[in-house]
């Protein structure tokens, strides 16, 4: 499809102007959703990223899109990001990164989708352990397996956001880490991805407009986010964190009954 003669700089040739003002418009309201509730938006994003972008071109993409989103959001809250939860995190990617461009394209997606969601419903629904005094293993577990299944994925929010979730922080503190967690997990899939050599020169154009858009969405986000009742912030996370995973389990669950 031949994108606008207007935008034809900006646009890779497979993507037209309609369809790049629509992930336009969706990189400002997932990026809303991120700042408000710490998670969500980039699997929504990648949801729909799915439905228009060439298939090799949906998780690099994504993930770049979502280092500008994730950078954009750990500025707003800078001060609130809790550093030595979000470094152990770190040292957990680094090895997740590097097993996950080994390994990745060899696993079965559609069971990992499964069990991830059934992960995350455990720990936000069921009776889970609380990692305040052995948060180091505990995030760079995370930081590993997140980064490792973001190879896949694309997003992988859910995994860290759980892990997180029992830290007994604040909320603006999950936030804000959540974001710094997650721009590190993108950072080292887009390494990954640029060794494997993945071309990202056609689609820098319209990863900049995300960005930009993603960026004002965050700033409507963190707003809320402020004025938010810790209750309400907690009740909205649970809802958005089951969502998603009733939302992995149901395309696992559907890929593996297809015939």
């Amino acid at each position: 499809m031949v994108p606008d003669p207007a935008l034809a700089w900006l646009l890779p040739p497979d993507v037209a102007g309609p369809t790049a003002a629509i992930l336009i418009a969706l990189s400002f309201a997932t990026s809303a959703v991120s700042a408000a509730f710490g998670l969500g938006g980039g699997m929504l994003l990648i949801a729909a990223m799915a439905q228009v972008l060439p298939a090799a071109a949906i998780v690099p993409v994504h993930g770049a899109v979502q280092t500008g989103s994730n950078a954009g959001r750990a500025l707003v809250l800078s001060r609130h990001v809790d550093w030595p939860v979000a470094l152990w995190f770190l040292a957990g990617a680094l090895v997740g990164a590097l097993a996950g461009g080994a390994l990745a394209i060899r696993l079965p997606a559609e069971a990992l989708r499964i069990g991830i969601g059934l992960f995350v419903l455990w720990f936000i629904w069921g009776s889970t352990p609380q990692f305040q005094r052995m948060r180091k293993r505990a995030m760079t577990v995370a930081g590993l397996v997140a980064t490792f299944l973001s190879m896949i994925f694309g997003a992988s929010g859910p995994i860290g956001g759980a892990v997180l979730s029992t830290l007994g922080l604040t909320r603006q503190t999950f936030v804000a880490t959540q974001a710094v967690t997650a721009l590190m997990s993108h950072v080292l899939k887009l390494l990954v991805f640029g060794l494997l050599g993945f071309a990202f020169a056609p689609w820098l154009g319209l990863v900049a407009l995300m960005i930009a858009s993603g960026f004002l969405g965050t700033l409507v986000g963190a707003r809320l986010l402020r004025r938010m009742p810790e209750e309400t912030f907690r009740t909205g996370f649970r809802i958005v964190m089951t969502a998603l995973a009733v939302s992995l389990i149901l395309r696992g669950a559907t890929s593996l009954l297809a015939p």
